[in-house]
């Protein structure tokens, strides 16, 4: 279970960097309270899944699907670009974050 709360997380991290990036500074309110609400969740499941989970693999996994996953997000919803050395860039993340998995007892 602390796994899935860790992931469930991580996807509300990539909930509120995505927000963040449509409240324009926080100028746009429905954006910015979604972004401080998407917060509050990622952070309350972080620490009910860092009483489990080891302090460097709960924040690593976390950190790891918000970075791929906002990555995800600008390239699918915002137009970013999607060049091979940032596809390889998130691979290599991803694939820490598998060794981080499979390394923690």
């Amino acid at each position: 279970m602390p796994w899935l709360i860790l992931v469930v997380a991580g996807l509300f991290e990539v909930i509120w960097a995505y927000a963040m990036k449509q409240s324009a500074g926080f100028t746009r309110p429905g954006a910015s309270v979604l972004t401080i609400a998407a917060m509050l969740v990622s952070f309350g499941l972080l620490s009910l899944a860092m009483r489990s989970l080891p302090l460097g693999t709960a924040y690593t996994v976390w950190t790891g699907i918000g970075a791929v996953g906002a990555f995800a997000a600008g390239v699918l919803f915002l137009g970013e670009a999607l060049t091979p050395m940032r596809l390889v860039a998130a691979l290599l993340i991803v694939g820490g974050l598998v060794l981080m998995k499979l390394s923690t007892p």
